[in-house]
């Protein structure tokens, strides 16, 4: 699974799941996005060599996205992505049983929805994400 987080509000903004976890997912995640890729301003990954690819430079540099990589051990770069990450595992993966590859890319849409309308996150003073942008606020 490849998520795009929204930074402004902890949103989901993208995803994208597959067979394997390589660059393939993150044309498909930028492909799932509601706003133009000229929006995206930052494109931030971790330093695992699935990033590491030349389909995921070309659509930076078409679409002028500035790429961010974290410091060598600095846990907090990706704290956002990983807890996110962590969650939709936790909620969604370790609790059904896949018999085809096409359903957990399936899936993550109703738990998109689960994070982004119904959660609530104490960053966003107990908000969801949704209720969050509704009311203008920003982080």
């Amino acid at each position: 699974m490849c998520l795009l987080a929204g930074l402004a509000n902890r949103s989901i903004a993208g995803h994208s799941a597959g067979r394997t976890r390589d660059a393939g997912l993150v044309p498909g995640a930028f492909a799932t996005l509601d706003f133009p890729l000229t929006d995206v301003q930052v494109f931030h990954t971790d330093r695992g060599g699935g990033f590491d690819d030349t389909r995921i430079d070309e659509l930076l540099d078409v679409f002028d996205i500035k790429r961010s990589l974290p410091h060598k051990g600095s846990p907090y770069d990706n704290a956002v992505v990983e807890s996110t990450d962590r969650l939709l595992k936790k909620e969604l993966v370790y609790r059904n049983h896949y018999t085809t590859i096409e359903q957990p890319g399936r899936d993550p849409d109703d738990c998109v929805w689960w994070s982004d309308d119904q959660r609530l996150h104490s960053t966003l003073g107990y908000r969801s994400p949704k209720e969050f942008t509704e009311q203008g606020l920003v982080l």
